[in-house]
């Protein structure tokens, strides 16, 4: 047990979706697991079954939408910490982070107040918040470098770079699905089947870079190299007139036949582990990747471009999927080589959730003024 029960209250925009929301989870978990006290305010969402039956607790307030309107919540927030006596209130998005920022003045005792930069926000003074934490959590030293070349004033030191991890249990090195689903997924898939097959996946936005992906196709096609191509979660309400964009492109570059566009689905870890290549083309810096890690703990390759926190991650765990950002020539020959022979990949000892919980509770406890944490518990 911990030298003292600290009692941490998570803001959030709302529990439907999302890293950041994940993230909560994943902390609330390790929080009542360690002997502390799980409290988490949002708007609510399908997630907070899983919180509360994780242990933790669950106050809904609309502190998430982007409207001045939603600063009405400044002062039941402040009645809820003056009830509750948080002693780290934790802030995980902006606007919850104004709420809470502005809930805490003229406070006494005043709970410590630290927040997490989840991602490259549009710099300015509505983001600024995120950089005014006692101690700020960056998820990789892209996001780090960032905020410190877009808000100087910051002090390095109350930066601490606290990268997302995943849990190899659900991403098990050298896993592969049983032939059941095989054969139920190239029922649906049948255009996928009889080459290597190449897996990015993303949501439906021109930022993610499918067009690159396909264009990936076209040219391993000219060079000879057989491959299929899922735009994995590209599908999406909305986006219609983008995909159909993506299938003509597809077309006119001569192979339709060997690439589909899917929904979001639940079986992420099974396409992965049958893929040959998992591909991350951002066209945009990313703040993590987090397929990327999902991807190489199962044992599978990933290519992609050199930039943001996918760049970042390939230099640590594989240095060899990297490619030029843009560089479409260079990105043919990179997935050529690996589809020809790619370079071992070594089980996972680092961006794993336990790393990422353990060094979160720690911040905690020293902000706080505990004694330090023993290693591997909680």
């Amino acid at each position: 047990m911990p030298s003292r029960r600290l009692t941490v209250l998570q803001l959030v925009p709302a529990l439907e979706a999302g890293g950041a929301e994940r993230s909560a989870l994943e902390i609330g978990r390790a929080l009542v697991a360690a002997g502390h006290r799980s409290l988490v305010v949002s708007a609510g969402g399908r997630m907070v079954r899983q919180l509360l039956q994780e242990g933790s607790e669950h106050v809904e307030l609309p502190i998430g939408a982007k409207s001045l309107a939603t600063l009405a919540q400044v002062p039941r927030l402040r009645a809820l910490i003056r009830r509750e006596r948080p002693d780290i209130v934790h802030a995980r998005s902006r606007m919850p982070a104004w709420v809470g920022w502005l809930a805490l003045r003229g406070l006494s005792p005043r709970p410590h107040f630290v927040t997490t930069a989840h991602g490259l926000n549009s710099p300015g003074r509505y983001s600024a918040i995120m950089a005014r934490g006692e101690r700020v959590i960056c998820v990789s030293n892209t996001v780090r470098d960032y905020l410190l070349s877009n808000y100087p004033r910051t002090d390095p030191a109350h930066l601490v770079v606290i990268p997302r991890g995943v849990e190899p249990d659900d991403f098990p090195y050298g896993y592969l699905p049983d032939n059941s689903w095989r054969e139920w997924f190239f029922a649906e898939f049948a255009q996928l089947a009889g080459a290597p097959l190449l897996t990015l996946p993303g949501r439906g936005t021109r930022l993610k870079g499918h067009a690159d992906a396909i264009e990936l196709v076209a040219a391993l096609k000219a060079r000879g190299i057989d491959t299929r191509l899922l735009l994995l979660g590209a599908r999406q309400d909305g986006r219609a007139a983008y995909v159909a964009e993506l299938e003509q492109l597809a077309a006119a570059r001569g192979v339709a036949d060997r690439i589909a566009i899917s929904t979001q689905r639940d079986d992420v870890r099974d396409i992965y582990a049958i893929s040959a290549l998992v591909l991350q083309l951002s066209n945009k810096p990313e703040s993590f990747g987090r397929t990327v890690v999902e991807a190489l703990a199962l044992c599978r390759p990933v290519l992609g471009y050199d930039h943001g926190g996918v760049g970042e991650l390939l230099a640590d765990l594989y240095p060899a999927g990297r490619a030029p950002v843009g560089d479409r020539q260079r990105l043919v020959e990179r997935a050529a080589e690996l589809l020809r022979a790619a370079p071992p990949i070594a089980p996972l000892s680092r961006y794993r959730l336990i790393d990422m919980q353990q060094a979160t509770l720690r911040l905690y406890e020293e902000v706080a003024g505990l004694e330090p944490r023993a290693e591997g518990r909680g």
